[in-house]
């Protein structure tokens, strides 16, 4: 995967595979730390022990394709960054995927679209609630579908003009976020 933003997506399909209502994406540049972090959690119906064993093997896979390349490959990048990735789930208790990567370090993929990926889980999967939680320093944002979908009082969150309005939000801050780096 060429950036982050990919394995975050990759990381929240899983949540919704696994029966999530509701997944948390929360993103921390910490540049005094010189440290990035990626949080994905979700009350989908976690993993038992043996699957948590299993899950780094790039061969493993709950899923009809057969390959499971997804946290291997995230857990491999965190690693390549002086990071290290942490999975904490349990059945019935849901997964919080845990990746670090030294912030300024010459192998660390970009983010990326970051405001894609949002849009295309918000706007593929409007049954599932996301929160998507963004900090760099001082600065932070915050987007909680659950809290629009009850202003729209039953307009679709997939109408395409709410689709703008979250795409317009999400990239105002993330477009200020990066005048904050220049």
């Amino acid at each position: 995967m060429q950036d982050l933003s990919l394995h975050i997506l990759d990381i929240a399909e899983n949540s919704i595979n696994a029966n999530a209502t509701e997944v948390r994406i929360k993103i921390s540049e910490d540049t005094g730390k010189n440290l990035l972090r990626i949080e994905i959690s979700d009350n989908g119906r976690g993993m038992d022990e043996e699957t948590l064993k299993e899950v780094y093997d790039p061969f493993f896979t709950t899923k009809c394709k057969r390959t499971g390349l997804g946290i291997p490959l995230l857990a491999q990048s965190a690693r390549e960054c002086n990071g290290d990735l942490t999975i904490k789930t349990g059945p019935g208790k849901g997964t919080s995927i845990s990746a670090a990567f030294q912030y300024d370090h010459i192998d660390r993929k970009p983010l990326g679209d970051i405001c894609e990926t949002m849009i295309v889980l918000i706007a593929s999967n409007p049954d599932v609630d996301f929160i998507y939680e963004h900090s760099r320093d001082d600065d932070s944002y915050a987007l909680n579908t659950a809290d629009i979908k009850k202003e729209l009082e039953g307009v679709p969150i997939t109408s395409p003009g709410i689709i703008k309005i979250i795409k317009d939000d999400i990239s105002e801050w993330l477009l200020n976020k990066d005048d904050m780096i220049k």
